[in-house]
């Protein structure tokens, strides 16, 4: 079949992309369709929507209002299915196909946090913000299509898209590379400085990932190290850093600030820490599976669909929101209980790049 697969903005990084790439595997010979294309050398060949020809592909908050508009201008000519990744608008263009008699599938990574759900997603934060907001969700909502196959990254994001569509989604989790993770090819990449920033490490120490914005609660795993008498090395740089850095000292944790870091790197930190602490209410939380593929137990929000992974694999704990001491060591030593190693990392597979694309091909009825 002659297949258009479209998504959003493209960019070099992010669980998305990483969604849209094996999509394209999955759907070989793809016509491939984005917004704008912000990574070329990893996505080439991809066409692009008018946007991409303007100052707005510099400026999502101020694209946003035109991309319904952008997808509406997509032919649909010749194409005997349409599949899409979507995080905002995209799956405006499977409801189009669908109502052309065309088979549609839409996997859908959250309807748009910054339109359904601002107290998640700064982006959406502000009155400005929000009066386009409440525009946009009377046409987000009518664009959708009980003739189009819906796919949530969870069962969070599954139950968000029927109180805001009011559609069905099946669940399939993205993919996460855990073989690359398990295989420990790697380690082969490691630099001198990379060695160096390990053995500069606690013996031993909680760990935690992501850029440094507010939304990410960077401030709740400071907590968690400094309610469980532990070090906290963090991974990531943004503009939080400062503020995070003056909680550590106020709350007398010692935290290391490492910076961005190579994938290498991070995987190596996976291996080596006492367990990965991630709090942010996330939709699905790629990092967390790459902790437990690293052997490495983990302790995630209640809230969200990260606890999803965990609860799976039975890979650590989670804590709720404003948890108060006792539920904090108490997450700290369950997790700290798990088998970490080969044990735990076998079950990760579950996630992988070739098993999600295997639940695609099931989830859209290929032969």
């Amino acid at each position: 079949m002659t297949t258009l697969l479209a998504h959003e903005w493209l960019a070099p990084h992010g669980g998305s992309e990483n969604v849209f790439e094996q999509l394209g595997r999955a759907f070989p010979g793809s016509r491939r369709l984005c917004l704008w294309n912000d990574a070329a050398e990893r996505f080439a060949g991809v066409d692009e929507t008018f946007l991409a020809r303007t100052p707005l592909r510099r400026s999502k908050a101020l694209a946003l209002p035109v991309m319904p508009l952008a997808w509406s201008g997509v032919k649909l000519e010749g194409f005997e299915r349409v599949v899409v990744s979507s995080h905002a608008f995209a799956h405006h263009l499977a409801a189009r196909a669908a109502r052309q008699s065309i088979p549609a599938y839409a996997y859908v990574h959250s309807p748009a946090r910054y339109v359904w759900t601002p107290e998640l997603d700064p982006r959406g934060q502000g009155w400005g913000k929000r009066q386009v907001a409440r525009a946009i969700k009377p046409l987000d909502r009518a664009r959708t299509s009980d003739q189009v196959a819906y796919a949530a990254n969870s069962q969070y994001v599954a139950r968000r898209v029927a109180n805001t569509w009011g559609r069905e989604a099946d669940v399939v989790y993205p993919p996460v590379d855990v073989l690359r993770i398990r295989s420990g090819s790697w380690r082969a990449e490691l630099t001198d400085q990379d060695h160096e920033v390990l053995s500069s490490m606690p013996e031993d120490f909680l760990f935690t990932a992501s850029r440094l914005v507010s939304y990410k609660r960077i401030d709740l795993s400071i907590e968690f190290a400094a309610a469980n008498d532990c070090p906290l090395v963090v991974a990531g740089d943004g503009p939080e850093r400062q503020a995070l850095e003056g909680l550590a000292v106020a709350r007398g944790v010692p935290v290391t600030f490492v910076g961005r870091v190579s994938d290498p790197l991070l995987f190596a930190l996976y291996e080596k820490c006492l367990m990965f602490v991630f709090l942010a209410i996330e939709d699905f939380g790629i990092m967390p599976v790459e902790a437990m593929a690293s052997g490495a137990p983990t302790v995630v929000s209640s809230v969200g669909g990260a606890r999803e992974s965990v609860d799976r694999l039975s890979g650590g704990d989670v804590l709720d929101p404003g948890a108060g001491p006792s539920e904090t060591r108490r997450a700290f030593e369950s997790a700290l209980a798990v088998p970490r190693g080969p044990v735990l990392a076998d079950k990760a597979e579950y996630f992988s790049n070739e098993a999600f694309r295997t639940r695609i091909i099931e989830w859209a009825q290929l032969p």
